[in-house]
Parts: structure tokens; sequence; C-alpha cells
């Protein structure tokens, strides 16, 4: 037979296991399950009364031409504040007119002006550094963005010897010697 210690724990473990197993239901009552309530969002809301409808209006066009070059006015005193007769001139007050005439443009390096073309660099930041090396040292640099490489320009400038004597100090300063070049303001 078995010992009353054998027999006290056997009991303790079916306690325990029963206590284990069967309590947590019975304490827990009634279940409940919760779920999460999803809102569904259309695909087309609905609308609510009536859509407002706006009317496209046709453009307006007006009968001013604007000249085709640019223009300059030149405010006159008149005697005669009836003499308006070109169609290029307009009546402001009953004694000024304006005359409107056209201006042409003018670039002081059309005759002749010259850059240095200084170096050519495939890294397009190396050149950006440069530029700001010598704009920092009071040279007017500048950079120029081609297919492959940025060239390195130095002007414009009208004077030729002012820009030869500065290829010798850019050489000093940057171990290239640049190349003196006609500016062409249109195409730089």
């Amino acid at each position: 037979m078995a010992s009353k210690f054998q027999s006290r724990l056997v009991g303790t473990i079916i306690l325990v296991a029963v206590g284990v197993i069967v309590l947590p239901d019975v304490l827990d009552g009634k279940k409940l399950h919760y779920k999460e309530e999803f809102a569904s969002i259309p695909i087309k809301p609905e609308l609510e009364g009536d859509v407002e409808v706006f009317e496209v209006l046709e453009p307006v066009e007006d009968e001013i031409a604007l000249p085709d070059s640019p223009v300059e006015a030149i405010v006159q005193e008149s005697s005669q504040p009836e003499t308006v007769t070109a169609s290029k001139e307009n009546k402001v007050d009953d004694n000024v007119e304006i005359a409107i005439k056209p201006v042409t443009e003018k670039n002081e390096y059309q005759d002749s002006a010259w850059i240095i073309q200084l170096m050519a660099l495939k890294n397009a930041d190396n050149a950006k550094n440069v530029v700001k090396d010598l704009q920092k040292r009071g040279y007017q640099a500048h950079t120029k963005q081609e297919k492959t490489f940025t060239r390195v320009i130095i002007g414009p400038d009208i004077s030729k010897s002012k820009l030869e004597r500065q290829i010798k100090e850019l050489e000093k300063i940057t171990g290239s010697k640049g190349q003196l070049l006609k500016f062409k303001p249109l195409n730089p």
C-alpha cells in the first residue's frame, strides 16, 4: 500500500490540476468576444443637394496691339493739345503729349570685349570651387557648362591688356595657362 505521504501528494496534485483547468472557466462567467467595427468607404460618394454649375465665358479680345520692339516714353509740353496725329502717340493731358519711340538695345561689349578661358574640368563641383576661390580674390570668374565638362571663364572685360596681365597672375594661382578669347555677347 501507499504511504500516507504519497496519498496526500497525489491528492494535492489532483486538486491543483482541477484548480488550474476548471476554475478559470467557472470564474470567468459569460465570455465576451470583441469585434472591431469597420466603416466601409463608398467608392463614389453620394452628393447632397444640387451640384453647382458654372458657365464658361469666352475670352474678351481687346483691339490694342503691342509694339514689335521695346519702347520708351518721351513726355513733351505742347502748346497745341489737339495735334496728336501719329498712331504711336497718345494724348495724356491737355498740355502733355507722350511720344513712343523704339529703343535699340546697346551692349557695352558689342564692339570689342575679351574673356580668359582658364580651364575645362570634368567635375562641375571642382569648377565651382575654383570659381569661388577666384571670386574671393577679386576676379570676375564664371562657369560655363558644356556637354561633358565645365569651363572656368574670367571676364568679360573691354581692356585686352588688363586680361593679358591677369593671365600671368592666374597661372601663378591656378597653375594653368589661360587662353585669351574674343567675347561674343549673344553666344558667350
